[in-house]
């Protein structure tokens, strides 16, 4: 339906362009040619038409060729003059009209470019946003990693230095059951020798009875070793048990830590994860933003060429009824650039809607 609409106006204006030509006249060396497809600017040249007293030089030489005919054409040529100097108005107030339309779309196509290139400057300061933020949770990262690192070192360390202490302590351990069992040792052998002396002091006291009193007295530094290794055996234990204790809760306390550093790691785990899909949802969308500012883009290019060709078809329409044609399309592109403002508008507000949410996020 639409090529068929533009076929029959192409057909209307030829035939309007020839009615034109017929009621002007054409010169022996003028051409008409027709564009297939209009140019890339609506150019309006104000030389095109030959003024009036051309045309009357023209018919006054054609009219002293041909004396037979000057009667004939002299009404013919007033109604000539008469229609040259109508259209010549005509075309002065389109040509007025077309300024005045181009000076419109000039402006609509330097706003155009302003808006872009703010939505350009836009996306620039919001890439440049959002290096900064990736840099600084590598930094971030960086830090963790580097803490992680201690904190392994330091474990470590305090395993080095459990299993040193665990070592040290059953060497103790060693030594000192080697110590009782040799003491233990030490007082059987006492004990028996001291069941031999009585025995022969009991053979031979009367012979003894007088060195009985110091063997009473070496028996009693004897009981009081025995008490003071007993001493030492407890005490031994007593440290012992003490290391075995705090044995368990260097054991405890490093469980309470490994578990804390798991949970620690897991949750920058899960932070990390989560940076990760919101900048790829910001990347996502940030495509989609572009894909969508260039389609309008090109929308707008489209829409500047048809209003470019509807001139263009404005130029050739040349008729009596012609104005109120002209009106009614330049009143069309008025609307139109009306539109195309607002539908700016609407994109610019939903850009700044958009870099709002980015912020939120």
């Amino acid at each position: 339906m639409c090529l068929l609409y533009e076929n029959c106006r192409e057909l209307e204006d030829k035939k309007k362009i020839q009615n034109l030509l017929t009621l002007v006249g054409t010169d022996t060396g003028e051409v008409t040619y027709f564009y297939k497809e209009p140019p890339n600017k609506v150019s309006i040249f104000q030389k095109t038409i030959q003024p009036v007293g051309i045309c009357e030089q023209n018919e006054f030489s054609s009219a002293f060729r041909a004396d037979s005919k000057v009667s004939k054409r002299k009404p013919a040529m007033r109604e000539k003059e008469e229609s040259s100097e109508q259209y010549q108005g005509d075309i002065q107030t389109l040509t007025l009209q077309v300024e005045a339309l181009q000076a419109q779309l000039e402006e609509q196509t330097r706003l155009s470019r302003e808006q872009v290139e703010g939505l350009i400057e836009d996306r620039r300061i919001r890439i440049e946003e959002i290096q900064v933020h990736q840099q600084r949770n590598q930094d971030k990262i960086k830090e963790l990693t580097k803490s992680l690192h201690h904190t392994q070192e330091l474990l470590y360390e305090s395993t080095k230095d459990f299993l040193q202490l665990r070592f040290e302590n059953q060497n103790k351990e060693k030594s000192w059951m080697l110590e009782k069992d040799h003491l233990m040792s030490k007082i059987k052998q006492y004990s028996m020798q001291c069941k031999k002396k009585e025995d022969k002091i009991r053979n031979v006291w009367p012979v003894i009875h007088e060195n009985h009193h110091h063997q009473n007295e070496y028996v009693k530094s004897l009981k009081d070793k025995l008490v003071q290794e007993k001493k030492l055996s407890n005490m031994y234990q007593e440290q012992c048990i003490s290391l075995e204790e705090e044995l368990a809760r260097i054991r405890e306390e490093e469980r309470v830590r490994r578990e804390i550093f798991k949970d620690r790691t897991n949750k920058m785990g899960r932070r990390l994860q989560v940076m990760t899909k919101r900048y790829e949802a910001l990347e996502n969308r940030r495509i989609l933003e572009v894909e969508g500012f260039k389609t309008d883009i090109k929308i707008l290019r489209q829409r500047l060429k048809d209003l470019e060709q509807i001139l263009y078809k404005a130029t050739l329409n040349a008729q009596a009824n012609q104005d109120l044609a002209i009106l009614c399309e330049v009143r069309d592109s008025n609307r139109r650039a009306h539109k195309l403002q607002g539908e700016l508008k609407n994109l610019k507000s939903k850009v700044f809607g958009l870099e709002n949410e980015l912020r939120l996020c």
